[in-house]
């Protein structure tokens, strides 16, 4: 059975930097997808980051590239999500996702979204 739990999310001043952390089991990296989705308040769902099996593809969204980052470690099964100079528009309820359909972009699952997802962690960015 596949679990994803969530932790890391919290408030942070504008600039600054949060790491999330999702430990997983139930699958490997090998063989499943990963990603980090974010919904803020009255707004739709959006696909931060999503990394297809084995990282052989990463996708970023346009509003974080470049200030965030997805990895994954095999030994602790967690997958994290690293966030730098975060803005008021970053806070949201973050969650972390998986899944097992083959496919090689991670752009993919972004666009579809995962069939397992954690109950998130929120992260703040007062204005």
């Amino acid at each position: 059975e596949v679990h994803l739990v969530e932790s890391g999310g919290g408030l942070v001043q504008a600039g600054g930097s949060l790491r999330l952390s999702c430990a997983v089991s139930g699958f490997t990296f090998d063989d499943y997808a990963v990603g980090w989705f974010r919904q803020a308040p009255g707004k739709e769902r959006e696909g931060v980051s999503c990394m297809s099996n084995r990282g052989r593809s990463t996708y970023y969204a346009d509003s974080v590239k470049g200030r965030f980052t997805i990895a994954s470690d095999n030994a602790k099964n967690t997958v994290y999500l690293q966030m730098n100079l975060l803005q008021p528009e970053d806070t949201a309820v973050y969650y972390c996702a998986a899944d097992g359909r083959p496919h090689y972009s991670g752009n993919y699952y972004c666009s579809i979204g995962m069939n397992y997802r954690g109950k998130g962690t929120l992260v703040t960015v007062p204005s």
